[in-house]
């Protein structure tokens, strides 16, 4: 699809959305702060149908492995592909469709208390498939954990802490007036995962339980995701049948300004499906599904 031509009011990120509802105008001269505007949504995956798989992804490889990181945080891409209001941000008093699906998160280098943490971003294309996607993150992630490069937002903020503190304060100020204009350079901002559409936080590959994570009023995240431990859930089937069974948690943090409760359900619904059924993860990301909300 072709890039539409940037209009006054657009941000290189960003499509200013002028004619939208009045509520959805209104709501951020009101309410102006990200962080004040957190809805909180908290799901568990079924694990069963994952751990099927990728068992069945996994056999005869040795390297780079799939892992339910790769299968969530795909159909979570997906999902903003098909549902283009999540891919939206606001900055000061306007709200903005972004231009392309990117995903961040940070990567720890090694799993020790004294190792650097480091930025990986990256482009959710509407053409993605899963094995494209998976490559596509592996590749990040190997270079992220190398010390042959660093990432630029990383090697910024290197250069910019070596400075005395008042020069340091001055700078991030002129920056953050910078980026509320969306004039903050790539170099400082191109790998930060708080201008991704989509910020995710893998916990559970580290031991810890499902959780939420706040939004910043830096940069252009309205999405936070965690993903926890798997762990032993009893509830009922569908058939009210009592049951025991792996779940993945998942805690959602979204600013509430940019869709409805009915949006964001609808989306829900949609990452379960994708999820009930991983195959269709393997198809083009912009292929559509169909779905319904779970009552």
């Amino acid at each position: 699809m072709a890039e539409q031509k940037r209009k006054w009011g657009d941000r290189k990120d960003g499509i200013w959305l002028k004619d939208i509802p009045a509520m959805n105008r209104i709501m951020p001269t009101l309410m102006p702060n990200r962080a004040d505007n957190e809805a909180h949504i908290s799901v568990d995956i079924d694990a069963e149908p994952l751990n099927a798989y990728l068992a069945k992804l996994n056999e005869g490889r040795t390297d780079d492995k799939y892992t339910f990181f790769h299968l969530i945080s795909a159909a979570i891409g997906k999902a903003f592909i098909l549902r283009p209001k999540m891919n939206r941000f606001i900055v000061g008093s306007k709200m903005y469709q972004r231009k392309k699906v990117t995903v961040g998160f940070t990567v720890k280098k090694k799993f020790n208390d004294h190792a650097e943490e480091a930025l990986a971003f990256f482009t959710y294309d509407p053409k993605e498939t899963l094995e494209s996607y998976h490559d596509k993150i592996m590749a990040q992630i190997h270079l992220t954990k190398s010390d042959v490069e660093k990432d630029t937002s990383t090697d910024a903020m290197d250069v910019i802490t070596k400075l005395p503190q008042w020069m340091i304060t001055g700078i991030v100020k002129f920056v953050l007036w910078l980026d509320k204009h969306g004039w903050a350079p790539q170099f400082l901002v191109g790998s930060d995962p708080n201008h991704a559409a989509i910020f995710l936080s893998n916990l559970g590959s580290i031991g810890l339980p499902g959780g939420y994570h706040h939004l910043v009023n830096w940069g252009t995240n309205s999405c936070f995701i965690v993903v926890g431990k798997k762990y032993m859930k009893q509830d009922f089937d569908k058939n009210g049948n009592p049951r025991v069974h792996e779940v993945i948690p998942l805690g959602i943090t979204l600013d509430e300004r940019i869709a409805d409760g009915y949006y964001y359900s609808g989306t829900v619904a949609l990452v379960q499906e994708l999820l009930e059924h991983p195959e269709l993860l393997e198809m083009p990301a912009d292929t559509p599904v169909e779905y319904a909300i779970r009552k």
